[in-house]
């Protein structure tokens, strides 16, 4: 794992950890709000009904007081009476009284007057509880609330009740009214709901403020890394410069050396010779075959070390600049067998750095070598064009291309190619190569006019 990720997974990790703790308990301590709300809520609401339901009861108690209190037992005109009143205290479509005897009888029930004279005793809800058992034991206890389920006249569906019951043991009877809780339940599950969506809220603002830190880490880690890269980059750039101007320096020091040590040796050696073969033929005596043999190969030798002292560096590249070496590179090609060179220049090119000139004349004397080795062809143009923008170095031949991206993909073959690329890499410029095996191959070197400043400036 590279530093740059090390670093960005050191930093992101503690990030995400502690967003991941702070939104657990965010949701922890929302959770537990919520719960708190809830039950607040729920109990204001039960004690606003239990005060209501009191209120009624109350209520009642002040109707059928001077009836209650009469002197007997109370007659059945009285309790008729007491019906009668106790029926028409409704609130509502949902809000009633109801009486039954002690026994489960219903004696009173505005909305389910079908039960009226019946027995319901045994009545149960769907969990099978005893309905008016529980009331009734709850109006004999003293009265007081109970929850039980009952159809709802408004909806006729079953529904939680809070009831309220109390007992008129005089007469036997146990009368309650109740309130439907199905209203605070809807508004119960509303308000977890809106919690619930809160809690959501929360935890995508802490997501999204996840996301975005993890985005500025990144971002700042890319940052980070592509500055390394750039600055690895230029040092890499500033050390193959530094490699190819030692290369450079060396073949110019060996191309001196040769030329004035080695070249001056054999010119010496073959002045000596053919001294001697003179000395000989004008005093009349034979000159022996080796003698001519040895100059000869002495003539071979001196012009292969000035071959190999041209090829080092040409002397014309320094003398007379970039345009004579490439038109001498291009001639001796020609004169070597290879196929026949026109070149061609255009534009100020005259005062180019040393540098640069260099590199452009080892492209092409690189094209040309590989021209001479695989393109088999019978025309080479080179051209070097200078404007405003950029400077071009093209070299084109006719011969057999070759399959580019299998070149540069194989290690082991277009070392050339590379080398080229390397050298103008160096300096700032590209190369770009085009092959085709109908069409010949073209390589195109170009440094910028940004590039060639620096050069300049360099």
């Amino acid at each position: 794992m590279r530093l740059q990720s090390k670093l960005l997974l050191l930093a992101a990790l503690p990030l995400l950890l502690s967003l991941a703790l702070i939104a657990v308990a965010v949701r922890h301590q929302e959770r537990a709000l919520a719960a708190r709300e809830h039950a607040l809520v729920e109990q204001a609401y039960m004690a606003a009904r239990e005060a209501e339901l009191r209120h009624y009861v109350d209520l009642a108690r002040s109707v059928l007081q001077p009836l209650y209190e009469a002197p007997g037992d109370g007659s059945e005109a009285t309790r008729a009476e007491a019906l009668r009143l106790l029926a028409a205290l409704d609130y509502g479509d949902d809000g009633y009284f109801f009486v039954y005897d002690l026994n489960g009888r219903s004696l009173m029930h505005p909305r389910q007057p079908e039960l009226v004279g019946t027995d319901q005793w045994n009545l149960r809800d769907d969990d099978g509880v005893p309905t008016i058992q529980h009331l009734v034991a709850k109006a004999r206890a003293g009265g007081g609330f109970i929850q039980y389920q009952w159809r709802k006249p408004s909806t006729g569906q079953r529904a939680l009740k809070l009831g309220y019951v109390i007992a008129l043991p005089k007469w036997g009877w146990m009368i309650g009214t109740g309130l439907y809780l199905d209203d605070i339940q809807a508004t119960l599950r509303t308000l977890d709901q809106q919690v619930g969506r809160h809690i959501a809220t929360t935890m995508l603002w802490i997501a999204g403020i996840a996301a975005l830190g993890v985005g500025l880490i990144s971002a700042s880690g890319l940052w980070l890394n592509i500055s390394e890269h750039k600055l690895a980059d230029a040092k890499l750039r500033l050390l193959a410069r530094q490699v190819v101007r030692s290369q450079e320096h060396e073949r110019a020091h060996l191309s001196r050396e040769l030329h004035d040590g080695t070249s001056q040796t054999l010119v010496s050696a073959k002045l000596l010779i053919e001294s001697a073969v003179d000395g000989l033929e004008r005093s009349g005596g034979d000159v022996p075959p080796g003698l001519h043999t040895a100059l000869l190969r002495l003539n071979d030798s001196l012009t292969e070390v000035r071959r190999i002292s041209h090829r080092l560096r040409p002397t014309m590249l320094d003398t007379l600049g970039l345009p004579a070496a490439l038109e001498q590179l291009g001639r001796e090609f020609g004169e070597a067998g290879g196929a026949r060179v026109n070149v061609e220049v255009d534009g100020e090119v005259d005062d180019l750095p040393e540098e640069l000139k260099t590199v452009m004349f080892r492209v092409a004397q690189e094209a040309l070598t590989n021209i001479g080795k695989h393109a088999l062809a019978q025309e080479v143009h080179i051209s070097l064009h200078a404007d405003v923008e950029s400077l071009r170095l093209t070299v084109a031949d006719n011969g057999r291309g070759f399959d580019l991206d299998a070149v540069q993909l194989d290690p082991n073959r277009g070392i050339g190619l590379r080398n080229m690329r390397e050298r103008l890499e160096a300096i700032g410029g590209e190369l770009f190569l085009l092959s085709s095996g109908s069409e010949g191959t073209l390589v195109e070197a170009v440094v910028s006019h940004e590039a060639l400043v620096r050069l300049r400036t360099a």
